[in-house]
């Protein structure tokens, strides 16, 4: 039995220029770092890629979730790329490191976290999903369309290993709890709260044989840090095929390009945009949101790839959606429901705005 376990792990350690995109040299500082413990054998293999102002860490590894020296590794390479980033004076350098020093998991400590221990199967196809300038919870739709929509995915329907459902573990980001829903027979429970994705997130998705099918990054800075410091630009992974939803299955929901939370200071609602590795650089007022997918084959634990799988033209369509829908929300400028509604700005600057002007409300 192939035991591997591969860890995705993210942070945003300074935005080249602004929050569009990562310096070179801060790559080049993670790869350098990944390159060191894979001459180690602390990894099997790795990737260093980038999402908008996000430095992405993708480690494949024999040592199981939540490992300490694997996060340790992830957090000295994030410290090193945030020296390169302050010595540039690259904004924002660092700001996803919530602590001074590694406690042991670097969650809770900022950087988001996807991982998945599995047996590999004969073939191993993964899709690994990046986003910028959005939340945790925006793959709560996407995620719902592979897995529990026969409109989405086909294989629901006519594959007879998917045909019973999967189960979903959502998580209350604001409370701390969890709970998993089978689908389909809990669907409508599960829409209940999925449909908030501000607050509920989809962590991980089981066949219901517990087959491994897809795990997502669920962390919130502003609720770790108390107030904002920056969006959570979530990542996440789906392995495909041969009794999980195929490939085309996995993409096909980004042809849509529905709106999340998150774009300028994380205060606004917008498209979230699928875009080729050349195009995740957000410029248009800091967005609009983007997504990358990076297809792999898994071979013993060596990763071929990355393919660039929105760099398919099938996609146009919905990039020249994102534009025309990006036109419609900024037209409402500081006005819902392009801007987020009070409550979810209290993790913003607003907290300051209210309280300047606290003793000037009177009695009506």
């Amino acid at each position: 039995m192939q035991m591997v376990t591969l860890s995705v792990i993210k942070a945003d350690v300074g935005g080249y220029p602004g929050h569009s995109n990562v310096h070179p040299a801060c790559k080049k500082a993670a790869e350098e770092m990944l390159a060191k413990a894979k001459k180690k054998k602390l990894l099997k293999d790795f990737k260093v890629m980038s999402c908008g102002d996000d430095l992405e860490l993708i480690m494949t590894h024999g040592r199981g979730e939540d490992n300490k020296e694997i996060h340790k590794l992830s957090w000295d390479t994030f410290v090193k790329a945030t020296a390169v980033a302050k010595k540039l004076k690259l904004y924002g350098a660092g700001q996803d490191l919530l602590a001074d020093s590694f406690s042991g998991n670097v969650k809770g400590m900022g950087p988001g976290v996807a991982e998945m221990e599995f047996e590999e199967r004969t073939s191993e196809p993964i899709v690994i999903f990046m986003a910028d300038k959005t939340e945790p919870g925006a793959w709560n739709m996407a995620l719902y369309k592979m897995f529990a929509d026969p409109y989405g995915s086909a294989g629901l329907v006519i594959d007879p290993e998917m045909h019973d459902g999967f189960k979903f573990e959502v998580h209350d980001v604001y409370k701390h709890k969890k709970i998993v829903f089978n689908t389909p027979e809990e669907i409508y429970d599960l829409l209940m709260f999925i449909g908030s994705p501000g607050r509920y997130c989809t962590k991980r998705i089981y066949r219901k044989d517990g087959l491994k099918a897809a795990v997502s990054s669920v962390e919130r800075l502003s609720l770790i840090a108390g107030k904002y410091v920056g969006k959570d630009d979530p990542v996440m992974f789906v392995r495909c095929q041969k009794g999980l939803p195929a490939l085309g299955e996995v993409l096909d929901p980004f042809a849509f390009p529905y709106l999340v939370e998150g774009w300028m200071r994380g205060s606004h609602c917008g498209p979230l945009m699928p875009v080729s590795f050349e195009d995740a650089h957000p410029t248009r007022f800091d967005g609009p949101p983007r997504v990358i997918a990076a297809g792999f084959q898994m071979a013993d634990g060596m990763l071929e790839g990355p393919v660039d799988l929105f760099k398919d033209p099938a996609f146009d369509g919905a990039r020249n959606m994102a534009n025309k829908i990006a036109d419609y929300m900024r037209r409402h400028g500081p006005f819902e429901p392009h801007r987020l509604p009070l409550e979810v700005l209290e993790y913003t600057t607003m907290p300051a705005i209210m309280k300047k002007l606290e003793n000037r409300w009177k009695p009506v």
